[in-house]
Formats: C-alpha cells, structure tokens, sequence
C-alpha cells in the first residue's frame, strides 16, 4: 500500500459503525442480512469497502444458501490473504484484502468446481459496481 497504514481511529472515522465492526475488528454480520447474499442478474465487480480494490466478479458468484456471498475464487490471486483464524474454538481460514488488510469473510473448502472453494464473504465488506 503506498499510502501509510491508517489507525484504527483514523477507520473508525471513515467507516460506518458496522463496516468498522466487521473490517476492521473482525466481525460478522449476521446471515441474509446483507445485500449481496443473492447473485445479481448483472455483470459486476465487487470492490473492498475501506480502499476501493477489486475482490471479486460476479462471474464466480454462486447461490450457496448460507447467507452470505459466496464465490469459488478472487479477481486475481493477489487481491485477497489468507491467514489461520483459530477464534471462537475454531479451526477456519480468514480471507483480508491484500491492500488494506480489512477483513472480509472465512473460505471454505466446500465450494464448487472449478476450485472446490467457498470464499463466504460479509455484504457489508464490499461495494458492488455493475460492469
């Protein structure tokens, strides 16, 4: 990231209170209660809510009926990072934005083909922009 690293004040600001819930303390809104949990009848990308990077395309969305967006893989392998969550005496795989560290959902292996991936990401941690 080029420009420095914002504290969790400077977020705080910028986000609404629930963005900065869930981005930026790692939380989870609660299941269809978003507004991308359902695949759009358009073409788009989806982009991370705290610095605009591009996440994920429509074109790997998918219908998985847990209440959250889903998708089989990232725009780019690069967009987002995986890192071992063990909170809540769990064993999951938490999914940031590589260029702003802001967290975005867990992914799964229990997705469809190609990847047999689910990233099952929080609505409210992304911005839709139809393409």
């Amino acid at each position: 990231m080029s420009e420095k690293a914002k504290t969790l004040e400077e977020w705080q600001q910028q986000l609404t209170p629930d963005q900065f819930y869930v981005c930026r303390l790692k939380g989870t809104e609660h299941p269809f209660s978003g507004k991308y949990y359902k695949v759009p009848d358009v073409a788009g990308i989806y982009h991370c809510v705290c610095c605009g990077a591009e996440l994920f395309e429509t074109s790997t969305q998918f219908e998985a009926g847990c209440g959250w967006p889903s998708f089989y893989q990232p725009i780019k392998a690069n967009a987002v990072e995986e890192h071992e969550d063990n909170s809540h005496n769990m064993h999951r795989v938490e999914v940031v934005c590589a260029q702003c560290k802001a967290h975005l959902g867990h992914v799964f292996p229990d997705g469809p083909p190609p990847t047999g991936l689910r990233y099952c990401i929080n609505s409210i941690a992304i911005n839709f922009q139809e393409k």
